[in-house]
């Protein structure tokens, strides 16, 4: 049973970090319909940009962490200013969209390869490694921020989503977009916002990703664990995102604790192909026939 505890607290953990780039795929695919394979390379930078301000510019960790936050959220929209916009409006198919961003995330990747290199970096310890400890249950400091800010940050998002004129204009463009537009909102406007959400959430995954493990130029990999999370829930739907990424977080420990880490990988591509086969919608998402 503590066994089975611990695993739950670690699954928790790494299913937050999940749900944070998670719901910055359904942000994009809610909108535009289709996959932002290039949240990858926006994450991966957030990683970058909080590792530098804490080693270069040696700003204590509140500032790296607001200045990586508000790096990839610039990211953000300029890749769709640069990728996106001009595919919208020659009203582009959505594979074109599809093949954009995986050549914004490819040429991301690539220009931290050439000018920052490929080496491992580590992030120096900012917050101690010593664990709480809560009976005979190990609770990692880090694992607990990590949990608590993720909440914030998803709890603010649904707020906003849910409560202001703005969120509500989201609601309406995920709804139809085109629609939308004929009734005078500025489609554009939203567009812009949704990416610049995503990027913020992108900057702090990619922060504490990067504190957890460590900051290369492959990291960006890690967001087909989130997609899958995405998928799982239902894209399109922002509590399937999250409900999905911590579902998958916690599957994932519970099998690298109980069975071989080996499994870790295979599970979550066994629960994406179970998905697609016998739901296709996700556990809480809309119908998805027309999108890709």
């Amino acid at each position: 049973m503590i066994q089975f505890m611990q695993q739950l607290i670690n699954g928790l953990s790494i299913g937050s970090v999940y749900a944070l780039m998670a719901v910055g795929y359904s942000l994009v695919y809610s909108i535009m319909s289709f996959s932002n394979f290039a949240h990858g390379g926006v994450i991966m930078l957030g990683a970058y940009f909080g590792f530098f301000a804490l080693t270069l510019l040696k700003l204590p960790f509140i500032l790296a962490f607001i200045l990586a936050c508000a790096g990839t959220t610039l990211l953000a929209i300029l890749v769709e200013r640069i990728a996106y916009k001009p595919l919208r409006e020659r009203n582009a198919p959505f594979l074109y969209f599809i093949i954009s961003a995986m050549g914004a995330s490819i040429l991301l990747e690539n220009i931290v390869i050439a000018t920052i290199g490929p080496t491992f970096r580590t992030y120096p310890a900012v917050i101690p490694r010593t664990p709480i400890q809560l009976g005979a249950l190990a609770v990692g400091r880090l694992d607990l921020i990590m949990f608590f800010i993720s909440a914030v940050c998803l709890t603010g998002l649904i707020l906003f989503i849910e409560k202001t004129k703005m969120g509500k204009a989201i609601q309406a463009a995920a709804y139809n977009i085109k629609a939308c537009a004929l009734m005078g909102v500025n489609t554009d406007k939203i567009i812009l916002i949704v990416f610049g959400l995503g990027g913020f959430l992108a900057g702090v995954a990619g922060v504490f990703f990067g504190m957890k493990y460590t900051v290369y130029p492959q990291i960006g990999n890690i967001t087909t664990k989130s997609f899958i999370a995405a998928v799982f829930g239902g894209l399109g739907s922002l509590p399937g995102a999250v409900l999905g990424s911590v579902l998958l977080g916690t599957i994932e420990t519970l099998v690298a604790g109980y069975l071989s880490s080996q499994f870790r990988d295979l599970i979550a591509f066994v629960i994406l192909i179970g998905v697609l086969i016998f739901r296709p919608s996700g556990i809480m998402g809309k119908n998805t026939v027309d999108k890709a």
